[in-house]
């Protein structure tokens, strides 16, 4: 291993936006392509640190990391030598993996793990704009892991809860994240997170999160609070009304104001640092409004998940380029110390993408602050 790169925040930033090639094939392992969420990655332990890496992008193909065995390497572009930079770990396929349900269902297309102890499931894999590309959000690939046959478009409470239950039992997942496609103009998803909730805290004391776009009628926040829920999403993910109207058309006819207005709301349930929101860097916000937006969203007590933008093949969005390396480091940073000041890190987080963190190296920059104050 080679000494003189230590696996730092600002590194993990650059092996996570680049993306990693790998060489040979690789087999039994945890990976990512299509579905909804962050896709197309593999997810790699970094001295006990674990991140989602791009590794099925174009941007991946070019990265000068590439990963040989358990070694990362990086390219010296001007020597061509491919330089040692740290061992690498992948996060093995789980056991619960290689079980079906009664009806024959693999538990596999019912919830798949992410990072290391981390249950995530897609409710509803379909969405009222995904079949649109006129109201699509751009970078959105839910129907990909659909069409494929690798998942089922609605989860069954009791098949959600078949799962999780096995998934504790036989790899330890510590915390469920259920996202859900929007299926209608109403509770947008809502109830059906508030089922499948139900279901799992059941036959599970686990913490679970919820995520779904900002209902209609706001006791639902409530509702889904007594069912189970610990923490709940609300991903805005696009921030300039210009790039809202781009990206996320149909999301955009929902006014950033709305989306504020229902954060306080969830809050005054959840609790602060219990509410969250994707931004995804790189599609079109500057680093002055991304940071400027999430102090407000700080002081209502959301916690602002930037992660990078990374291109999935098969969406419109999949010759659209990574944000480099600096400029994500120029938003985490100075992101990080707002969050610590704020008293709002994301371990204390009870569930959800922000305790995972795996999909951005947000967290890890928190970690620096703190070591330097300790």
């Amino acid at each position: 291993m080679n000494d003189n790169l230590s696996v730092d925040a600002d590194l993990l930033t650059e092996i996570q936006t680049q993306g990693v090639r790998l060489m040979g094939t690789r087999q039994q392992v945890v990976s990512r392509k299509g579905g909804a969420g962050p896709s197309d990655h593999q997810a790699m332990q970094f001295s006990g640190r674990t991140l989602m890496i791009p590794t099925f992008t174009q941007t991946a193909w070019e990265s000068k990391y590439t990963l040989s065995g358990d070694m990362l390497l990086k390219n010296n572009e001007i020597s061509g030598e491919l330089i040692p930079v740290t061992e690498v770990q992948l996060t093995a396929k789980p056991a619960f993996y290689d079980r079906v349900t009664a009806e024959g269902v693999p538990f596999s297309h019912i919830a798949t793990l992410h990072s290391t102890d981390v249950l995530a499931t897609t409710v509803i894999q379909t969405c009222i704009r995904y079949e649109n590309r006129r109201k699509a959000c751009q970078f959105c690939s839910i129907g990909q892991s659909l069409y494929a046959g690798r998942t089922i478009n609605r989860k069954a409470p009791e098949q959600l809860a078949e799962v999780v239950q096995a998934a504790v039992e036989l790899d330890g997942i510590k915390h469920v994240v259920m996202t859900t496609g929007t299926p209608n103009h109403s509770d947008r998803g809502a109830r059906a997170i508030c089922e499948s909730a139900l279901a799992i805290k059941h036959v599970v004391d686990i913490p679970v999160q919820g995520q779904c776009e900002p209902p209609d009628d706001f006791s639902w926040f409530q509702k889904m609070k007594d069912a189970g829920i610990d923490s709940l999403g609300m991903h805005l993910e696009v921030i300039t009304p210009s790039v809202r109207q781009k990206i996320t058309p149909g999301k955009a006819e929902i006014p950033v104001e709305y989306y504020l207005k229902a954060y306080r709301a969830a809050v005054r349930v959840f609790g602060r640092g219990q509410v969250s929101t994707y931004i995804l860097a790189g599609l079109g916000d500057s680093r002055e409004t991304i940071l400027e937006f999430s102090a407000e969203l700080i002081d209502i007590g959301v916690y602002p998940f930037v992660v990078p933008f990374v291109p999935i093949r098969g969406t419109p969005l999949e010759d659209h380029p990574a944000p480099s390396s600096e400029f994500m480091a120029s938003v985490l940073r100075p992101l990080s110390r707002m969050l610590i000041d704020a008293e709002m890190r994301s371990a204390g987080t009870k569930a959800g993408c922000v305790k995972c963190g795996a999909c951005s190296s947000l967290s890890e920059y928190e970690e620096e602050l703190i070591d330097e104050c300790d």
